[in-house]
């Protein structure tokens, strides 16, 4: 199990260090700004953070020193003359998703946007630019749509240590994205999937993938977290299966996690419906399947029963080993040692977390 966690959380980037078998607070960086994502490059060591600066707008801060000294670089921005639809000018209102582009590719980053945008670095970050050709998609104008923010957002980068070309997106509210050549192009990976929500829950465009995650044991295995319910590939995305759980806990949410050993082991956080948003039954659980999601577990000892009304936002759940830690809108933030079995109290009193994740 790695030994850091960086939480991404409505107060500031939180780091929490692993010693003696116990988790303390680290350090508190960018105290008071909301980090809308924390991330950390594996191939470089470089940490990231995703600010969100309501009045001010975004902000984006790298360290190459484990958070001792940070630079701002320039955010990614739309070029002028952009648009989300005629007459209404695009900017970036929230960086959502941050994704290393690979080894054979050193120097490139890719960040998901909200409105709908996604934008690639070849230099480390020193400059990004939009995506023209996932932008331009003829799907985009008309059938990407916001899912609970005002505009459709990218919160999912996915590329195939593989073939490091070949890069997915998910986007809410539209569905998945899969380009093979670095996004010159891209297809459409939604057959299966079913969006309720609209007048054909069919239709190609307009799904909603709260998470896309893939498994590091098998890339071809894919797994999201829907507002739908929850589906699975182990055909790159080609055709979706409904793997949610028929009488129990495991179908709405928004976070997923999939083991670093197993495609077939993942976890969820539950929660009731989009109408409500809190835990299931005011008692917080996580759900793991070891089978592919033919059947599910549900995981509760170490989690408050009957009082809770946390939910985990759709970053703020990940794994390392045998190890789990996930953050709520309620500032809880709790850690599994044995993937799930049993769970401890971290932190009670954080601030809303935004995203959680595990780095060395």
């Amino acid at each position: 199990m790695k030994s850091t966690l960086l939480l991404g959380t409505r107060k500031g980037l939180v780091v929490y260090r692993h010693q003696n078998g116990q988790w303390a607070m680290q350090d508190v960086h960018f105290p008071g700004v909301p980090v809308s994502i924390a991330y950390a490059d594996e191939r470089n060591g470089v940490w990231w953070a995703c600010l969100d600066h309501g009045h001010w707008g975004v902000k984006l801060h790298r360290s190459a020193d484990r958070g001792a000294n940070w630079e701002e670089v320039t955010a990614p921005a739309y070029p002028e003359g952009a648009e989300i639809k005629p007459g209404e000018p695009a900017h970036t209102r929230y960086l959502w998703a941050m994704q290393q582009g690979g080894r054979r590719h050193p120097d490139r980053l890719w960040v998901g946007t909200e409105p709908g945008g996604l934008f690639r670095s070849d230099d480390g970050g020193r400059e990004f630019q939009l995506v023209e050709s996932l932008w331009n998609h003829p799907s985009r104008e008309n059938n990407w749509f916001g899912g609970g923010r005002d505009h459709a957002g990218i919160h999912s980068v996915v590329v195939d240590p593989r073939d490091e070309n070949h890069v997915y997106v998910g986007v809410s509210c539209a569905g998945v994205f899969e380009s093979v050549d670095a996004g010159k192009t891209w297809a459409v990976r939604n057959k299966g999937l079913r969006a309720d929500f609209l007048p054909d829950p069919e239709a190609e465009v307009g799904h909603d993938p709260h998470l896309l995650v893939a498994s590091p044991a098998n890339p071809d295995v894919m797994w999201q977290q829907n507002h739908c319910g929850i589906f699975r590939s182990v055909d790159g995305g080609r055709l979706w299966t409904d793997i949610s759980e028929k009488d129990g806990p495991a179908s709405f949410g928004f976070a997923i996690a999939v083991a670093d050993d197993d495609p077939d082991q993942a976890w969820v956080a539950p929660a009731v419906s989009d109408m409500h948003r809190l835990a299931i039954d005011r008692s917080l659980c996580v759900c793991r399947t070891d089978d592919g999601g033919k059947s599910w577990k549900t995981l509760r000892h170490g989690l408050p029963q009957g009082h809770s009304f946390d939910i985990v936002y759709r970053h703020a759940l990940a794994c390392s080993g045998d190890g789990l830690a996930f953050g709520t809108t309620t500032g809880n933030l709790f850690f599994s040692a044995d993937r799930g079995e049993r769970w401890q109290v971290i932190n009670n009193y954080l601030p809303m977390v935004h995203s959680v994740l595990f780095v060395e």
